[in-house]
């Protein structure tokens, strides 16, 4: 019987007890990142989601909105190592990876070469402002978000486990920067937009940040806790039908496939690959488990769909022209597509009428 097959409610002792560990934790990270952070709360559960998916997230928003703050502080709460990368045009791949120097035995003078790890050899690296720097310093983060390890001077070096990167890109400063290719951005399980706070939530921040306050930052959960977390999402169930709403929101995007709407032969001119209904399925299995459920539901795919496909559904001239984003792209196919079965369509209705 495989995962697929199983009955959500006939679950182990030790399955119970590690979700409501999950639940907790996420419960105590979210508990200390509202210490540096105020609102993001969709920012924040997105971010947790990649993290226990063992996935790579790309933050994008315009300056002051806490980007960097939010994934140092993530960090913190990490008992993990942490290095962060502030990328330049001068910036060269050696200066990511780590480069051979030449060490002289001064007993004996002799001559040897030694690795010199660079800052990727972390568990959590954040490459900031990652737009900034040219693609050949931009692909030496490739191999390393794939394949977890270094190739450098010949030799592989594998990179410590559990190992993400948090980039992150300022969307309105486009003069003297490198848009990511479509290659890396695939390589990143969601973009997620962090986005202006509400009134209230800026009064806060203002309030807080302009008063003498000292915030101390509690680590949560420890590497090896949280490699036991990434196994579980990958043993939660799902449905058929599950499975094949995500397929069916991702190969509906492209242009050139099948029967495809509308409005996506209108507006896009490249539509998600395989991956993205990867990451759909396992960001949905994250939801479901950080929300103490046991099986996913189409709802946890169309939570997911937003970040998941965003930067994977490249527009047109056409969209360009009549102001048409990625999202609007993602949200009209998500109305388009509406769940399989009366169960989840019930629920969604739910939803959508709170």
């Amino acid at each position: 019987m495989n995962d697929s097959d199983r009955d959500p409610m006939d679950l182990s002792a030790d399955e119970v007890a590690s979700i409501e560990k999950l639940q907790s934790t996420t419960a105590n990270l979210q508990k200390e990142l509202a210490k540096a952070v105020v609102g993001q709360e969709k920012v924040i559960e997105e971010l947790l989601i990649t993290l226990v998916c063992r996935g790579h997230c790309l933050l994008v928003g315009v300056p002051g909105l806490a980007k960097t703050l939010l994934v140092s502080t993530l960090a913190k709460t990490l008992t993990l190592s942490f290095n962060r990368v502030q990328f330049t045009p001068d910036l060269m791949p050696s200066d990511i990876t780590g480069t051979e120097v030449i060490e002289e035995d001064k007993t004996t003078g002799q001559r040897t070469l030694r690795y010199v790890k660079g800052p990727i050899f972390a568990n959590a690296v954040l490459a900031d402002e990652i737009n900034r720097t040219p693609p050949k310093t931009q692909a030496a983060l490739l191999e390393a978000m794939q394949e977890h390890q270094v190739t450098a001077g010949g030799v592989q070096r594998k990179l410590p486990e559990p190992f993400f990167v948090m980039a992150t890109q300022n969307p309105i400063e486009q003069e003297g920067t490198y848009p990511l290719p479509e290659a890396q951005l695939d390589r990143f399980m969601f973009q997620v937009l962090v986005d202006y706070p509400t009134e209230q939530e800026e009064f806060d921040i203002v309030r807080l940040t302009t008063a003498s306050r000292r915030v101390e930052i509690q680590p949560v959960i420890t590497g090896d806790e949280l490699l036991r977390l990434m196994e579980l999402v990958r043993k939660v169930p799902v449905p058929d039908h599950v499975v094949r709403y995500a397929l069916k929101l991702s190969r509906q995007t492209r242009v050139s496939k099948g029967d495809v709407p509308k409005f996506i032969k209108d507006y896009v001119s490249w539509g998600a690959g395989p991956r993205a209904s990867q990451y759909l399925v396992l960001a949905g299995k994250a939801r479901a488990l950080l929300q103490g459920r046991y099986h996913v539901s189409t709802e946890d795919i169309r939570q997911v769909a937003l970040p998941t496909l965003r930067h994977r559904v490249l527009t047109n001239f056409n969209a360009e022209a009549e102001g048409i984003r990625s999202d609007d792209v993602v949200r009209m196919l998500i109305d388009k597509t509406p769940p399989e079965d009366a169960a989840d369509a019930a629920r969604v209705s739910k939803v959508m009428a709170s």
